[in-house]
């Protein structure tokens, strides 16, 4: 059987448009496996902007307690300036500051907590202590469960 050059010619165009479509079809979609793949890279790469901004976090809310210790104990100096150089007792606590605070009110720590407060202090001689019980809200810890004090806040 012989092709002439007309069929011949048309036999490989639709080779060629064959060839073209499988290259096309094989183009269209991702794999399963490749699917995968990207998806446990965004995963690693999730994991690992997650626990460093949320290492940031924690130093931010220490920064930012320290800070409003700072600005109670100016508050306590104004009370003891107007009281004849006496600071509030433990039991009258901060509350008998607040009209000295910024906002009038006693602050909680970053973490949401509840200030302690104790005249005279009970760790060296001062004359007061603000402590923050840190992130898990308990005495002690370590890094961010650390507790936050008046008289290390400065170091």
């Amino acid at each position: 059987m012989h092709m002439s050059s007309s069929s011949m010619r048309l036999a490989s165009l639709r080779a060629a448009a064959a060839s073209r479509s499988g290259v096309l079809a094989s183009r269209r979609g991702m794999s399963l496996v490749e699917i995968m793949v990207v998806i446990a890279i965004i995963g690693v790469l999730m994991t690992v902007i997650a626990v460093n901004v949320l290492g940031f976090l924690d130093d931010a809310n220490a920064d930012a307690t320290k800070i409003q210790i700072k600005k109670m104990e100016e508050s306590l100096t104004v009370y003891a300036a107007k009281h004849k150089g006496k600071f509030p007792t433990t039991g009258e606590g901060l509350a008998a500051v607040k009209k000295y605070l910024p906002d009038g009110e006693v602050p909680t720590d970053s973490w949401g907590n509840a200030y302690l407060y104790f005249s005279p202090g009970t760790h060296g001689d001062h004359d007061f202590e603000i402590i923050s019980l840190g992130k898990d809200g308990k005495e002690g810890g370590a890094e961010s469960d650390a507790d936050i004090t008046s008289y290390t806040a400065a170091e």
